[in-house]
């Protein structure tokens, strides 16, 4: 018999376990390589130039395939899919960690990119799937949305302590034992509707516009920071990308089984979610950016002590995400923890703008992390929930994509334009006050923290945006209306139809 929302799967909460596991992975691996990558840049003898290909080789290959994973996690079976991406992941992991070269390094980091973009989306749907009564779902959202947001300083942790009493290379063996525990309980309790799949054809000129158009998108990011954003190449990417993903949309609207079918992006709320995620996670990156060079270099943290100042905003995350967000779901609409949540999470960036180079942590530092926290966890949970609750079970993966596309492509432009943006404040500031300066080494320092607060004044001002995004365009009442639909076809006519909050 399978199970449905009437018989809910009985192993259902071990197996959240394991998509957590799962999920823990694919975001530590986003920030876990940063704080290794100056030692292994010396190991390998990465040269300058080829550094920050370690980390974009990464976003490159996730970023660009995760609709194509997201997809195929419909037509194969999400756990299926989840475990191949596990074991995919692990490969890819071995290979960097016993890496001689750059190219073996640059390669493995690819690979886990493209395994992380299969895993990602089927780990997101099998919540989406296994979790349809309202209660349930907000408190394993609850769980998933926390990860998500807190992952990424919970790899700043892990990679500060990995290399500093082991070896960097243990930044990528530490995930053969995560996908190794999550692939035996995938085994073991994970259980999917057998009605859920999507058996349709797969898209190929889909595939091939929305991979090639975001990889360009991104890359075209990547080329700002370096060469500048009047640079020809930049501009070439640009044009290539929005040509690419115009076409792209052209031919979801035509053909019979669509890669990403346009009624997953017309619906107004996920459009919000969508929009709203990307931009709170273009100022989410530039922060733990920012943050991590500045305690690094102007405090002289060593890398542990950088990734556990980090902590309390992991944990006021964990409690908006499972206290406020999870507990207030069903309850409130939306757009009152969404609009909230990126609103406070403002606050605590414009407190970082009155950084300098003796800021006390305690004083400055801490109160700005914890409402960061606070506001993100509460915010991220019920974004994540919303954005494949009510699409039908066989657009689940493509749904879940979406999620990790918008916040993957936010990553990669935070990166970029804040690190663009602090560049020319840096350099601005060392050219305007040569002159009176005492000595260098304070020179450099306060120009250096000008950089971070002007790139933090802009990521202040895209939360806002992000909040005002929530505001407007996320119109649905509290999420206890109807499970993911579950049949495959003539499945349309199942959307529902959002209720309008008063």
């Amino acid at each position: 018999m399978p199970e449905t929302a009437q018989h809910p799967d009985p192993k259902r909460w071990k197996a959240l376990i394991f998509i957590a596991l799962a999920q823990l992975m694919v975001v530590l691996d986003a920030t876990i390589v940063n704080i290794a990558l100056p030692s292994a840049q010396d190991s390998l003898h990465i040269s300058e130039g080829n550094k920050q290909w370690v980390i974009t080789a990464y976003a490159l290959a996730f970023g660009g395939l995760l609709l194509f994973g997201g997809r195929l996690a419909d037509l194969w079976g999400r756990r299926q899919t989840f475990i191949i991406g596990l074991l995919g992941f692990a490969a890819a992991s071995a290979i960097g960690g016993a890496a001689v070269n750059t190219g073996m390094l640059l390669g493995a980091r690819a690979l886990q990119g493209a395994f992380g973009a299969l895993l990602a989306p089927a780990a997101l749907s099998l919540l989406a799937v296994t979790f349809t009564d309202p209660k349930e779902r907000a408190k394993a959202f609850g769980v998933f949305g926390a990860i998500a947001g807190g992952g990424g300083a919970v790899g700043l942790i892990l990679g500060g302590v990995l290399t500093e009493y082991m070896d960097w290379r243990w930044t990528f063996y530490v995930n053969i034992p995560f996908a190794a525990a999550a692939v035996a309980g995938a085994i073991l309790v994970i259980r999917e509707p057998s009605d859920s799949r999507n058996p349709s054809k797969l898209d190929i000129p889909g595939v091939l516009l929305a991979t090639t158009g975001l990889v360009s998108l991104v890359y075209a990011f990547t080329r700002a920071e370096e060469d500048g954003w009047t640079a020809g190449a930049t501009i070439g990417l640009f044009i290539t990308a929005v040509v690419l993903l115009a076409a792209f949309v052209v031919v979801e609207g035509k053909v019979k089984n669509p890669l990403l079918p346009l009624r997953v992006l017309t619906e107004r709320n996920r459009a919000g979610v969508y929009m709203s995620l990307g931009l709170a996670v273009i100022g989410m990156f530039g922060l733990f950016l920012f943050l991590t060079y500045y305690l690094q270099i102007v405090k002289e943290y060593s890398p542990v002590t950088t990734g556990l100042a980090f902590l309390p905003m992991i944990a006021t995350m964990i409690t908006g995400s499972t206290q406020i967000g999870a507990r207030l779901m069903t309850r409130v609409p939306p757009r009152l923890l969404m609009g909230p949540g990126f609103l406070t999470a403002s606050v605590g960036m414009a407190l970082l703008t009155q950084l300098d180079t003796d800021s006390s942590y305690v004083g400055l530092i801490l109160p700005a992390m914890l409402l960061l926290g606070l506001g993100m966890g509460t915010a991220f949970m019920p974004a994540m929930s919303l954005a494949t609750h009510g699409v039908q079970a066989r657009d689940a993966g493509v749904a879940s994509a979406m999620v990790n596309t918008s916040q993957q492509v936010g990553g990669a432009i935070g990166t970029a334009l804040l690190n663009t943006i602090a560049a020319s404040a840096t350099t601005a500031y060392l050219k305007d006050h040569a002159e009176g300066a005492s000595s260098a080494q304070s020179l450099k320092l306060n120009a250096l923290v000008d950089g971070y607060t002007t790139a933090i004044t802009w990521a202040v001002f895209i939360l806002l945006l992000a909040s005002a995004i929530a505001f407007t365009f996320v119109n649905t009442g509290p999420q206890s209306g109807q499970p993911a639909a579950a049949s495959g076809d003539g499945a349309e006519d199942e959307i529902p139809v959002p209720v309008m909050a008063h």
